[in-house]
């Protein structure tokens, strides 16, 4: 987040070279990225409290739409994803309608700041930095980062091989964070899919991406030559991400979480796009 459905779809953005982002990214993660923005800068922007957000009979809700199998677009051009199912479902037991705001990673969260949506839903990662300006959720998905580079690769190995070697990353992204504390040479991409496409033509020596979206697309292109080599030791924890002091907003969305896992909707979810349940 339909495992065979979306496992196909992921073949054919990862064909088409459609980018994704993450949140991991990259993940993706995602996995995701830190803006210059600090906090709320939007003072004249429209009232975003629950309460509006109710009486408006909708939540605006940011994503990337381009991160499979998080948030992108299936065959018929609609979005979906499993970040994308987890924020209707959480809409849907607010009492309001999800609407989504595509936004490219980079801009994700000074759109935050701009009050040009209510939260996001696009695997970002809970840090303290973020927790600093940002408010979150609870945690709804647990993930590793992984190393990945081509099959015929014997030269990396660890991360610690990735010293001087090409690692296709987004900027400003934990990930990226991971591959330049190594030694690696960024080379900026706009997430998962185009990391691979860039991999997979030897334009990059590796690539430093989100666990789930490597075994989304494992399962659905066996054939893809890319192996992972190198996993994080650290668990991430993605959550919901909020503008500071919404503490309405955020108990209403925790308490759908809450919800969801306990009648079984959000494993249901879960076992659509990846066969268990990632909030363990």
């Amino acid at each position: 987040m339909r495992r065979i459905g979306i496992m196909i779809l992921s073949a054919v953005i990862l064909l088409s070279g459609t980018a994704c982002g993450a949140k991991n990214n990259g993940s993706n993660a995602n996995s995701g990225t830190e803006d210059a923005s600090n906090g709320n800068n939007a003072s004249s922007s429209p009232d975003h409290s629950l309460a509006s957000i109710k009486s408006a009979g909708e939540i605006t809700i940011g994503t990337e739409g381009t991160y499979a199998p998080f948030t992108f677009h299936d065959k018929s051009g609609k979005l979906t994803g499993f970040d994308v199912e987890i924020a209707e479902e959480i809409a849907k037991r607010i009492g309001v309608k999800a609407k989504f705001v595509e936004t490219k990673w980079d801009g994700m969260l000074a759109g935050l700041d701009a009050k040009r949506f209510d939260m996001v839903a696009n695997e970002v990662t809970i840090r303290d930095d973020r927790k600093a300006k940002y408010d979150f959720s609870e945690p709804y998905i647990l993930s590793k980062a992984v190393l990945i580079v081509k099959e015929t690769n014997t030269s990396i190995k660890s991360l610690a091989d990735l010293k001087g070697k090409k690692s296709g990353q987004s900027l400003t992204s934990d990930l990226g964070d991971i591959a330049k504390a190594n030694g690696a040479q960024l080379v900026a991409v706009d997430g998962f899919n185009q990391a691979i496409d860039l991999l997979t033509s030897g334009r990059i020596d590796a690539t430093i991406n989100d666990k789930l979206s490597y075994l989304d697309l494992k399962k659905a292109r066996p054939d893809v030559p890319i192996k992972v080599v190198a996993e994080t030791d650290n668990v991430s924890q993605s959550g919901m991400l909020f503008r500071k002091g919404n503490t309405e907003l955020v108990n209403a969305v925790n308490h759908a979480i809450k919800e969801m896992m306990a009648d079984g909707r959000y494993l249901e979810i879960s076992k659509t796009y990846f066969g268990e349940d990632v909030s363990k």
